[in-house]
């Protein structure tokens, strides 16, 4: 899927860049980060803000605006004025905080789409100790003991959460979930053999993978990057259940951004994503640089709300 989606993000031409220039941006451009300092959505929006002040000559100001699982920095973009000029860069999990939070924002309705950062397929992790050692294993395992599994999450209602029970419903099995403040302290209680099992991507076990503290057993997507000296795995549908998930970055805008705003961000951001030492800094977080064509983004966005939304009732999954 990321390989794919990789072939259609072609670099736009100088002529075309240059159009962008004339439209947008007119002033200092405010770029949200609806979570703290520090995470995968901090690594992707600062590199490409640095790359578009450079390429325009006007700041890019990157502003975190974390709480509420990002909904306070989304409802701030949702307010302010549609016109190219504030900007969020967000993750899937504002497809699944759209579909399971009470919030003052429509994930289609406030925002316009504008284009994809990047992809990063998730990886099942096992404790090294954990007998199965591929999906077929883990899978006979746990329809042999319902429920034993202990798996790991952010949280109630996280996107991790979220994408383990689909691997449940894929696979036909039921593990037991067991939420963490945080993605860190889940993978430090896999590593102690408190639980069996994490669904999470490069950027959040990057030292466990490398070191060898966990076991990958299989990629839940095809394509991303793993730390040098890892091999990758086969993907969980090479192994016989049919389930795919990855996790993208992307950037949104407030609804009703002017169509020739919204092409030139298009354009500008297209450009920046083909420089290869951002695609370097990306990859180091397990990621590819995945520009697609105008009008894609809205359409993965719709597609992963539908998704989540039938795995969140099939497992009752509330966030209160």
């Amino acid at each position: 899927m990321i390989a794919r989606r990789l072939l259609l993000g072609a670099t736009l031409s100088a002529p075309a860049v240059a159009r962008a220039q004339g439209i947008w941006p007119t002033r200092p451009v405010r770029v949200v980060v609806p979570f703290p300092p520090g995470g995968s959505n901090d690594v992707m929006a600062r590199p490409l803000a640095e790359r578009l002040q450079a390429r325009f000559g006007q700041p890019f100001v990157v502003e975190n605006r974390g709480g509420a699982s990002g909904s306070i920095g989304a409802t701030a973009v949702a307010q302010a004025p549609a016109d190219g000029h504030t900007l969020m860069v967000t993750s899937s999990s504002f497809a699944t905080s759209a579909v399971l939070q009470k919030t003052t924002w429509d994930a289609e309705r406030s925002f316009d789409a504008i284009g994809i950062l990047a992809r990063a397929p998730y990886y099942l992790l096992t404790n090294p100790d954990f007998p199965p050692r591929d999906v077929e294993s883990l899978v006979a395992w746990a329809r042999a003991r319902p429920g034993a599994v202990d798996y790991g999450s952010s949280g109630t209602g996280g996107l991790n959460h979220v994408v383990s029970e689909y691997f449940c419903q894929a696979a036909g099995i039921r593990m037991t979930h067991v939420p963490y403040k945080g993605t860190a302290q889940a993978v430090t209680d896999l590593m102690a053999g408190t639980i069996q099992l994490v669904i999470t991507t490069v950027a959040s076990a990057n030292s466990p993978i490398r070191e060898g503290r966990v076991r990958i057993i299989a990629a839940a997507a095809p394509g991303g990057t793993l730390p040098p000296g890892v091999p990758a795995p086969r993907t969980v549908r090479e192994q016989g259940v049919d389930y795919e998930a990855d996790i993208w970055w992307g950037l949104l805008a407030p609804k009703n951004l002017p169509a020739p705003v919204r092409r030139a961000i298009h354009a500008a951001v297209t450009e920046a994503l083909a420089d290869p030492a951002l695609r370097r800094i990306y990859e180091a977080e397990g990621a590819v640089p995945s520009p697609g064509p105008y009008d894609e983004f809205a359409a993965v966005l719709r597609a992963d709300m539908d998704r989540w939304r039938k795995v969140a009732e099939a497992a009752n999954i509330r966030i209160e």
